[in-house]
């Protein structure tokens, strides 16, 4: 199934982080949410943490500007914002488990109706774990973000009645960011707030495997979700 052109993975990094509440503590995951450091709004003041020990990450440094040593988890190279501060591991997941991070910006490979996120394994056999700290991560702050493709590619969808892969977190995930839609994650299910440009409410049912809700809360069975 082809998956309509919806916004590019740096659309979407910048749609998410017009959502981020000024004075907001966030964790910004491996892979796509990284770019939402590229994209915070200037009137607010947001403090970006890195679980290898760093608070006031600023973006990616320009070309030829970047200092090998200065990394986030990801291994990327970043900025460091007036008043940021490093600190060992520990310390670092100390914040997290202790609940003094507002919200966390998470990949997925699958995410269920319920809020579940699949995003660290496939469990298929030899699978490479990655892990991270995604676990603490779901767990210890206030609210979990997803950014991510609405479909894999080879066009299935990542948003499903309930997640085949083990589990990162049960009923974790808040919002959904794709490449399709804005989603929220409701007590009736997916809830569709927002669709991208060029896009249909149609078409995001049609790739999206559990039914969806719209603003008005009008049921929109899925075809991907038909047996």
């Amino acid at each position: 199934m082809n998956t309509p052109v919806g916004l590019s993975r740096e659309q979407i990094a910048r749609r998410a982080a017009r959502d981020i509440a000024d004075g907001s503590y966030v964790n910004l995951g491996i892979g796509m949410p990284e770019l939402i450091a590229g994209f915070i709004p200037p009137d607010r003041q947001i403090v970006l943490h890195t679980e290898n020990g760093l608070l006031g990450m600023g973006p990616a440094p320009g070309p030829g500007g970047g200092n090998p040593e200065l990394i986030n988890a990801g291994k990327k190279q970043v900025t460091v914002l007036p008043g940021g501060s490093f600190f060992h591991q520990a310390d670092s997941f100390a914040m997290i488990r202790g609940g003094h991070l507002d919200l966390s910006v998470l990949g997925a490979l699958e995410v269920a109706a319920n809020g579940d996120l699949a995003n660290w394994s496939t469990g298929r056999p030899g699978a490479i774990p990655a892990v991270g700290g995604a676990m603490d991560l779901v767990s210890g702050v206030k609210a979990v973000y997803v950014i991510t493709r609405h479909c894999t590619r080879d066009g299935t969808p990542k948003l499903v009645e309930r997640c085949s892969y083990p589990l990162t977190g049960a009923g974790v995930v808040n919002r959904i960011y794709t490449d399709l839609a804005v989603i929220d994650v409701t007590a009736d299910g997916f809830g569709v707030t927002e669709v991208s440009p060029g896009i249909s409410l149609a078409e995001v049912a049609a790739h999206t495997a559990a039914p969806l809700l719209d603003r008005r809360s009008s049921a929109i069975p899925s075809s991907a979700a038909a047996p």
